[in-house]
């Protein structure tokens, strides 16, 4: 159902191999290409297509990504127009690892952290029917 208010959320563990820098820190980068894998989720639910990333109107890294996350990324539709679907993105890390109480602890995050929020664009080819 193509509305303003609906949202996909996407979860996913930060492998150890996405480190690029000291203390495990993984690019900002790793956000956004969640941002897009919801988008993507998002246009097929709305739109029976993948549709096409446009552009971001606005992108705040608000705290660090580490290795040994787990991010949930959720995109809420805010505008919708004949081919377009603007987005409101925020990325949390909901698990975080805990590697000084041994080399697989990890914690829960309550409250989750914020570490991502941007704003985009998603254009459906003009063809598709709505759901």
């Amino acid at each position: 159902m193509l509305t303003e208010g609906f949202s996909v959320t996407q979860r996913r563990y930060v492998p150890y191999s996405h480190a690029h820098y000291g203390g495990n820190l993984v690019d900002g980068a790793y956000g956004l290409g969640m941002f897009g894998d919801v988008a993507t989720e998002m246009m097929i639910r709305t739109d029976g297509d993948e549709g096409l990333f446009a552009g971001y109107s606005n992108v705040e890294f608000l705290a660090p990504i580490q290795a040994g996350d787990v991010i949930e990324a959720t995109g809420t539709i805010v505008r919708v127009g004949n081919r377009s679907r603007e987005i409101e993105f925020e990325a949390r890390v909901v698990c975080r690892a805990a590697p000084e109480r041994g080399p697989s602890a990890a914690d829960v995050l309550d409250p989750a952290v914020t570490v991502t929020r941007a704003r985009g664009t998603v254009v459906v080819p003009s063809n598709q029917s709505r759901m």
